[in-house]
């Protein structure tokens, strides 16, 4: 009786399961398309869905009337039949016609997806984006318009953006649940794709959407996120302008920042950059890009965005993120210098 007692546990937890995946934001779930990628991905799932769904159905209805018509009803031997080329020829066409009817909008959408031809025209308008991934986080290079950021991935709307993507480390999985991909970030190669950002239900969505590593790669492989910021093209070009203007590292505006420039000069400056321009070689990206990390949404892609907590992960980044490339690598920071440094990080803006 306990072990009867433990077994009907399974189907509690099972239907606990299914509820708790349907919780979520729109902006992180794969069934809230936003972008053209999205829609064609989204109809794709919602196609194989109803062939699944309509085959299971006529196959119940099929058991049901045989298990209903057919029941014994004596010990009479029913006539044997075999080899019907009618029945035979009915259940080969069939699954043939479906696997059709799956693989033709499939092969199409994949060629679709797969045309990145625009971004590799000479004097392309296309914009263009080299993604390279490290353990734990992300950065992105703006060939085109010669800036670096980190973390925070930021794109126009309504146009076709392109990505270059390459690992520096181990593979990765470059994802937007609620935009389209995913794909992998290699060693080896360069795997190339596009996407498609929806103003409109990127407004709905508030401008932030998330992004995430598909691929284990590690202890804090569940917490290599990144966010993205879509906006007008207008927007995009003003941001673009603002991190171009950032020439030299920005000084600070009050006594605590200057003391943390000090610090952050002696003790930070050698992984992290504080200018946007892509000049430097990709060995030399030890770290994230700072240039704008006061316009940013979330300190290390999971924390909120406050000077607290960037303390709390300055002062030990190997409790949030297990296994990251900053632990050890700086000398332990009192209290009244960890104040600087959050005042003057929290103070690289580029825009008001």
């Amino acid at each position: 009786m306990k072990r009867l007692a433990k077994w009907r546990l399974i189907p509690l937890f099972a239907l606990l399961a299914l509820v708790l995946s349907g919780c979520g934001k729109p902006f992180v779930s794969a069934l809230s398309p936003a972008g053209e990628v999205a829609d064609m991905q989204y109809d794709l799932m919602k196609l194989s869905t109803y062939v699944m769904v309509g085959v299971i159905l006529i196959v119940m209805i099929i058991f049901v009337l045989i298990f209903v018509r057919f029941k014994r009803k004596d010990d009479r031997i029913p006539k044997q039949v075999e080899g019907s080329h009618k029945l035979e020829i009915i259940w080969t066409t069939i699954p043939i016609l479906l696997l059709l009817i799956l693989a033709v909008p499939t092969v199409a959408a994949t060629f679709k997806l797969a045309d990145v031809s625009p971004m590799d025209k000479k004097d392309s308008k296309a914009l263009v984006i080299n993604v390279r991934s490290h353990l734990y986080w992300w950065d992105f290079e703006y060939p085109g318009q010669k800036i670096v950021t980190s973390q925070e991935l930021v794109v126009p709307t309504d146009e076709k953006v392109y990505f270059n993507l390459k690992s520096m480390d181990v593979k990765h999985s470059f994802w937007i649940p609620a935009v389209g991909g995913k794909l992998d970030t290699n060693t080896e190669n360069i795997n190339k794709f596009w996407l498609e950002f929806d103003d409109k239900r990127s407004n709905e969505a508030g401008n932030l959407f998330y992004g995430k590593c598909a691929e284990l790669c590690g202890p804090s492989h569940a917490l290599m996120d990144f966010k993205v910021k879509a906006m007008s093209r207008d927007k995009f070009d003003a941001w673009v302008t603002a991190m171009q203007d950032v020439k030299e590292p920005q000084k600070a505006d009050t006594d605590l920042a200057a003391q943390g420039q000090e610090i952050f000069n002696q003790s930070c400056i050698g992984c992290h950059a504080v200018t946007p321009a892509n000049k430097m070689p990709e060995t030399a990206r030890l770290a994230p890009n700072l240039t704008n990390f006061g316009d940013r949404s979330r300190v290390a892609g999971i924390l909120d965005h406050n000077k607290e907590e960037l303390k709390n992960w300055i002062q030990n980044p190997e409790t949030y993120k297990p296994g990251n490339m900053m632990t050890g690598k700086y000398k332990e920071l009192n209290d009244q210098e960890l104040d600087a440094v959050a005042e003057y990080l929290m103070g690289l803006k580029v825009q008001e």
